[in-house]
């Protein structure tokens, strides 16, 4: 796998030492869970778990969080900061889910989320959240080749993934979950016969879609992860309608019984614990259905979650076996790009970033960024060289990118888009204004880069003085040096009026 550049390396590149503490955050649409582990030899062993039901989700209303919701959450999370102290903030990952895909404000929660736990929040996709669910559960499970079907329910979606070993080889997010079920389909907490075919007919029709790639003919067994499904076995086991996993007609029982009570909040369930009691029937509906549709006999569970994926996910990151790397790398390889001139352009982006990263005070992550943005630069050429810088930031918007948030995605449009051209400042207009500068300093880079980049096929770049400041990046070029490469003149002083736009000052001396 390809590494990031020497001079934006870790000081211990090759691997994590033992006995660190790592913590992920799982930002759910039901709970919110939080796990410590210590690195042993490769694995985690946890350390402190601690689980909130916060329902998130349950204030999302028109693509918007309530207040109450975001209070709700932030609370929680002020209480999980108490335990973070011992973790350096660089080995802390919290990522939202669903909730927070589906919010249109969710800047209102995620700013005072990080300022709270010292870190930034990762929304992250359904697929992304499905690799990390998968990532979870495979390290409980036999390291062995037959392939599994990995389902989690949560509260505003629902994972399925297909893997062997360690490798996910499909991975879906469907739009259902036992908090936006039991919100749509039993109004009041209301239970009924018709009220809970709603929200099974809804949940069939769902998986319907993934149906044909998904059924029992793609894998030979079937695990449950996270929070429903580990209730509604835990439920069946202490009920004696299971002598272990959960099975179809486990699963009849427990509708049957399920129905038998007027609201949730008579629900009385031996096994049951108080925080699932108002989501246990939207549960049971989405699992019945997905075991009706795919073929499920039977489904044993797994300890294994989203939030130990991203522990794993997060020790690959700081061993330098970190996912992005890998998946920046097949981009590059399916779109055809000129490798010659990615190496080029990622090559002067690492030297300007390297002598304007401490007065624009720019860490490791945006040196990261940066330099995935240099490698990908052109991909949008493998649709037409008119408007590729567009084509690129569309393909990294909308191409699924594992490892990689909502708005690592989203940055690397901005920054790909932005490497030519016009520079609008609409572009950055969506960022909060504590990005947008740092954004605009990459872009700087970026741009500086790109320009340079056809002077080195034909003679090596002279050794050019760099200095920056807050507001300033100086180039100190070679006497006579821009008069033998007029072209690249040109470019430069449009560079100079382009950035002057945004206040933001290139000179050339």
């Amino acid at each position: 796998m390809r590494q990031r550049a020497l001079t934006l390396a870790d000081p211990n590149p090759d691997q994590l030492p033992d006995g660190s503490l790592l913590a992920a955050i799982d930002i759910g649409s039901n709970s919110f869970h939080l796990i410590i582990a210590k690195t042993e030899h490769g694995e985690m062993r946890t350390q402190e778990v601690l689980a909130e039901k916060v329902q998130l989700g349950a204030g999302l209303e028109d693509h918007h969080l309530s207040q109450e919701a975001i209070d709700r959450g932030l609370a929680c999370l002020a209480r999980f900061a108490q335990l973070l102290s011992s973790v350096e903030p660089l080995r802390i990952r919290a990522v939202g889910t669903n909730a927070l895909r589906q919010a249109h404000n969710r800047l209102d929660f995620t700013l005072p989320a990080a300022e709270i736990l010292g870190t930034k929040i990762d929304v992250i996709y359904g697929r992304e959240e499905a690799r990390l669910v998968y990532l979870g559960v495979a390290h409980t499970l036999a390291d062995d080749a037959q392939s599994r079907l990995v389902v989690d329910i949560g509260g505003g979606s629902t994972e399925f993934i297909i893997g062997e070993r360690f490798e996910p080889k499909r991975l879906e997010s469907l739009q259902m979950g036992c908090v936006s079920f039991g919100r749509d389909c039993f109004a009041d907490g209301v239970i009924s016969k018709e009220n809970y075919r709603r929200a099974y007919d809804r949940a069939r029709v769902e998986v319907a879609h993934i149906h044909y790639r998904y059924n029992a003919k793609h894998w030979e067994e079937a695990v449950g992860s996270s929070g429903t499904l580990n209730a509604i076995n835990t439920i069946v086991t202490h009920n004696g309608w299971s002598e272990g996993g959960i099975t179809r007609k486990a699963l009849e029982k427990l509708e049957k019984k399920l129905l038998t009570f007027n609201h949730f909040d008579d629900i009385d369930l031996d096994g049951l614990s108080e925080n699932r009691r108002n989501v246990i029937v939207a549960g049971v509906a989405i699992t019945s259905a997905l075991f009706d549709i795919l073929g499920v006999e039977h489904m044993r569970t797994s300890p294994g979650a989203l939030r130990e994926g991203v522990i794993y996910d997060l020790m690959g990151r700081l061993s330098h076996e970190d996912v992005r790397e890998r998946t920046v790398n097949a981009l590059v390889q399916r779109y055809g790009t000129d490798q010659e001139t990615a190496d080029i352009v990622e090559r002067r982006c690492g030297m300007l970033f390297s002598a304007c990263r401490g007065a624009w005070k720019l860490s490791d992550e945006d040196g990261d960024l940066l330099l995935w943005g240099a490698r990908c630069h052109e991909i949008g050429m493998a649709i037409s060289h008119k408007h590729a810088n567009r084509h690129t930031a569309y393909l990294l918007r909308n191409a699924d990118l594992p490892g990689f948030s909502q708005e690592e995605q989203e940055s690397l449009a901005i920054l790909t888009q932005g490497q030519r051209g016009k520079l609008p400042a609409s572009l950055l207009e969506d960022l909060p204004k504590q990005q947008r500068r740092k954004m605009l300093y990459l872009l700087a880079i970026l741009r500086l880069a790109v320009c340079l980049k056809h002077v080195e096929f034909l003679e090596g770049l002279p050794a050019f003085g760099i200095t920056a400041d807050k507001f300033t990046l100086s180039l100190g070029i070679p006497e006579g040096w821009l008069e033998n490469h007029p072209l690249t003149a040109v470019e430069l002083e449009q560079e100079q009026s382009t950035m002057a736009k945004l206040d933001f000052t290139l000179t050339l001396n």
